[in-house]
């Protein structure tokens, strides 16, 4: 079964919790990087953490969770190699599995309830990337990825 890499600032604490119980009752094998409280901390920490997991391959997907996911998401697509997409509708889960080959979900735990996350999650894991046209779209994102990190 899939591992996967988890992460959440304090915003997106609670939906994590809730989200990685679901993974774990679907018996997805789950790597929780934290954060493992409400307590204050820096969402950047933790998109590091688990956009690493998946760059070193102990992970092969991830799901990031901040307040309102616009700031993990960012943080993670620093990362060369890294396609987060921040999603909040079932549509776009879909398509940034289908057509960008996201390898990391990016979630809002204050504007995206608990429900429609599991939904959202639940799709992106199961739709597989399509490739063809794509792939040569994916491959453009890597091309421009390696000429600004020189």
């Amino acid at each position: 079964m899939m591992k996967i890499a988890i992460g959440s600032d304090h915003g997106g604490f609670q939906l994590k919790e809730r989200i990685k119980e679901h993974l774990q009752s679907k018996e997805y094998e789950v790597e929780d990087f934290g954060t493992h409280s409400t307590q204050s901390v820096d969402y950047t920490d933790f998109a590091e953490k688990v956009t690493e997991a998946i760059i070193q391959g102990q992970c092969e997907k991830g799901i990031l969770i901040c307040g309102t996911g616009l700031g993990i998401s960012i943080a993670a697509n620093k990362v060369p190699g890294i396609r987060a997409a921040l999603v909040g509708d079932c549509f776009s889960a879909k398509m940034s599995r289908l057509h960008n080959n996201a390898n990391i979900l990016a979630l809002g735990g204050r504007v995206t309830g608990p429900d429609l996350a599991v939904e959202i999650v639940n799709i992106w894991l199961d739709t597989p990337f399509e490739g063809g046209r794509h792939e040569r779209r994916v491959n453009k994102m890597t091309d421009i990825e390696r000429k600004y990190s020189k």
